[in-house]
């Protein structure tokens, strides 16, 4: 999404020879995209936060180890790191980093996020074949993320003029970050089928619970659709300058 505001600063008058109309387009996108983002992420913070206050017997990292140790996995750490909703596993290093609150609560919100980044560490343990496509466009995306702004901005200026060469190696970067957000849609839902799975089976809460558990981790994968579907949006609009550049 800050690719919004370079956008409107380089481009208000550069794109203007190329159709005013399509700049709105563009706009619309960023705009809807912008506001899903924050509906999702609003949505996300108010379901940690009124299941944080279901108990349960154990603490985040607890669950995390015990889902562990269930699935055989004894070379992942566990880690307490800073801030709120930072929680991931890191392939690399072999660890699950689980934020404060949830590596020290005894609560729902708690366990379904650390059982869901387990669940990563379960799909690295099993080479699930998604997760392995995602690690291997991690280089990839880094460096597209460092260039592709600037580029995309000189692109349109310069198909502004009938040469659309560095747009289209602009859309190609920016297709591997897209291509990184829709691949994290499967290996994000997995992850939370898994831990809903181990959940219901450890019998380490209740029903009722294990249903407020769900909707936490439904609530988080709507973020993840809501990047991928707004990356795609913006990918779209971007051929599409490339194609009656081309005209």
């Amino acid at each position: 999404m800050e690719f919004l505001a370079q956008y409107n600063d380089g481009f208000a008058g550069g794109m203007g020879g190329m159709g005013g109309g399509f700049n709105m387009v563009y706009l619309v996108i960023t705009g809807v995209a912008m506001l899903l983002s924050r509906w999702a992420g609003s949505n996300l913070q108010k379901k940690f936060q009124k299941f944080s206050q279901l108990p349960i017997e154990m603490t985040g990292a607890q669950v995390a180890q015990q889902m562990l140790d269930d699935a055989g996995i004894h070379d992942v750490e566990i880690i307490s790191t800073p801030g709120q909703l930072t929680d991931h596993y890191n392939p690399v290093k072999k660890t699950v980093n689980l934020s404060e609150v949830v590596c020290h609560q005894r609560n729902v919100a708690a366990a379904a996020v650390a059982a869901h980044e387990v669940g990563h560490a379960v799909q690295h343990a099993t080479a699930y074949p998604a997760l392995k496509m995602r690690s291997t466009l991690v280089p990839i995306v880094n460096l597209s993320s460092k260039y592709m702004n600037w580029i995309l901005m000189i692109g349109l200026m310069l198909a502004a003029g009938g040469n659309t060469t560095l747009l289209l190696v602009g859309i190609v970067l920016f297709a591997a970050t897209t291509l990184f957000s829709l691949i994290t849609l499967p290996v994000e839902f997995d992850a939370s089928k898994r831990a809903m799975v181990w959940i219901d089976q450890r019998n380490i809460m209740s029903a009722e619970y294990e249903g407020a558990a769900k909707s936490a981790l439904k609530a988080a994968a709507t973020t993840y659709v809501v990047a991928a579907v707004a990356s795609l949006g913006q990918l779209l609009y971007f051929v599409y300058r490339y194609m009656i550049a081309r005209r």
